[in-house]
């Protein structure tokens, strides 16, 4: 009975065991996500240098750095910054593949009993996780010792609120050869850069003396100022090293110096002329003799720095044209060739489409220059089809209609021109055409009021509000303390901040390098200010010397 008993629970055992065997099997046959472990967050360790970090009298032409694992360069051309720079760069390798070292071949010719400093910024990462070394520096010196003092500072920009990324500090020494443009012509003698995560500044391993410094946004990658492309800070006073000073850099893009742009032949009635700098005092004179039959006038366009010249068309081969600046007094002479290109004829449009805004002028716009009007053949009127008074003014210089009438919330208007109601300067007349336009309830939008605090506010200023890219949507010009309210705006954020018109000519002036003249101050409210639909808003706008 007992082996009867055994026997039987033998066999369950076994087919316990099969079961158990089976559906292992089956869970390991299943298709799944492996768990893994923790996720890599560890960046790698360097393990050697050859030659040693800190090595004095440099001789050699290669670096190599070893890693506890496999690395990687990521962006290594943007993130790597070599002070001071060298005129040729270093060939880096592996690019494009893992290794546990990476190497540095150095194509110039080192300056004697020189400090250099390679900081690789993000520039190393693991294979894996690209979790970088963050600032990884390595130094050595072409002579006997390493220097040692260091410079910091912040940077910021003149005119928005945040600074541009990647920004080069660059310090150069003031000897014999140091004139003010110098920075136009050669790299700094020490350089470091903001990258892409911070706006504090450090310069390490630097030598006693006096020294110029400056920021630059510098778009060409050449360590130079390009005045056309790049934005600039200065510190007009002498930087002494060593020094436990705490420099601000406040990035600025100059006005251009004049210049002018080949011109154009953008039309068979139209030559174009764009400039750069300065241009509310140039003159266009034809040295070539045009028929007396040919009309010309000239037109600025109203969202660049160009000069058209229009003419009635001829047959004609080219046209030599002079520009003066008279403010400057300078000329230039051009050659335009005629080529065969369309006619610019009259087009028109509304300055608002859709919804239009209370505190925003209507203005009817023309590609072609405008000579007159005709208001009796020019209507408005609202939804109940009633006439409304509105007054007309030709705009010649921005080459526009002005339509000034009394707008009303939650209200639809049609403007109606009837043929000949706009004549251009070739004679050309206007369609038949309508506009559509409307306006929403008092109670769709926000008001907001500021009251600034400060106890050395400077008159006159600007108060501003921007929508979230930085694009002005209102403004007040004060002389004097008073209450700042904005209404009627559209729900929305809005930033805030104050012009100090230090010139009182009504506008934000920049900077200009070469005559050490600082950009004028902006400040900014801290933090987005957030306005909703039939929303009275008050905030006190708190200005720090």
């Amino acid at each position: 009975m007992r082996s009867i008993n055994t026997l039987m629970s033998r066999k369950i055992l076994g087919f316990i065991f099969v079961f158990i065997i089976i559906l292992v099997s089956y869970q390991c046959a299943q298709r799944g996500n492996p768990t893994g472990g923790p996720k890599d967050i560890t960046a790698p360790e360097l393990t050697r240098a050859e030659p040693p970090n800190m090595t004095t009298n440099f001789k050699g032409q290669k670096i190599r750095l070893y890693f506890n694992e496999l690395v990687k360069l990521k962006d290594i051309q943007k993130q790597l910054i070599i002070s001071p720079p060298l005129k040729n760069s270093p060939v880096l390798s592996p690019i494009g593949n893992a290794n546990k070292y990476v190497e540095i071949t150095i194509k110039d010719t080192l300056a004697p009993n020189t400090t250099y400093t390679l900081n690789f910024g993000q520039g190393i990462v693991d294979n894996n996780e690209e979790n970088p070394k963050s600032f990884f520096t390595y130094v050595f010196s072409t002579g006997d010792y390493i220097d040692s003092l260091e410079l910091k500072g912040v940077v910021k920009d003149a005119f928005n609120k945040k600074p541009d990324d990647f920004i080069s500090v660059m310090l150069y020494k003031i000897d014999t050869s140091y004139t003010d443009s110098t920075i136009y012509k050669r790299p700094p003698n020490y350089i470091t850069n903001t990258l892409d995560s911070a706006i504090i500044f450090k310069l390490n391993n630097l030598k006693e003396g006096k020294y110029a410094l400056f920021g630059v946004k510098d778009a060409a990658n050449n360590n130079l100022f390009d005045q056309k492309t790049d934005k600039i800070a200065f510190v007009k006073d002498t930087i002494n090293l060593p020094t436990d000073s705490i420099y601000l850099l406040t990035l600025f893009k100059e006005i251009p110096d004049y210049s002018v742009a080949v011109p154009t032949m953008e039309a068979s009635n139209k030559i174009s002329f764009g400039y750069y700098g300065e241009g509310s005092d140039i003159s266009i004179n034809t040295l070539t003799e045009i028929p007396d039959t040919v009309k010309t006038i000239i037109t600025k366009e109203r969202d660049k720095d160009t000069l058209n010249f229009w003419f009635t068309p001829y047959e004609m081969d080219s046209l030599i044209f002079t520009l003066t600046n008279e403010k400057l007094k300078v000329r230039d002479t051009f050659k335009v060739k005629s080529r065969k290109v369309a006619f610019d004829s009259l087009k028109i449009s509304m300055s608002q489409n859709g919804t239009i805004e209370f505190d925003k002028p209507i203005n009817l716009l023309s590609n072609t220059p405008l000579i007159r009007f005709d208001s009796t053949k020019i209507k408005l009127m609202d939804k109940d089809s009633i006439e409304i008074a509105v007054n007309v003014k030709l705009d010649s210089l921005r080459n526009l209609l002005n339509f000034d009438f009394k707008i009303d919330p939650d209200q639809n208007y049609r403007m109606e021109l009837i043929p000949g109601a706009v004549t251009d300067f070739f004679e050309t007349t206007n369609d038949s055409v309508a506009f559509s336009f409307k306006t929403k309830s008092l109670a769709d939008y926000g008001n907001l009021t500021l009251n600034l605090n400060g106890n050395s506010i400077v008159y006159p200023i600007i108060v501003q509000l921007t929508n979230e890219k930085g694009e002005l949507q209102r403004e007040i010009y004060a002389t004097e303390p008073q209450v700042y309210t904005f209404d009627n705006l559209n729900p929305g954020k809005y930033q805030a901040r104050v012009i100090f018109d230090l010139n009182g000519n009504g506008k934000w002036d920049t900077g200009n390098l070469l005559k050490k003249i600082q950009p004028e101050k902006i400040s900014y409210y801290p933090a987005l200010i957030e306005l909703r639909a039939n929303w009275e808003k008050i905030e006190t706008f708190n200005l720090i010397d």
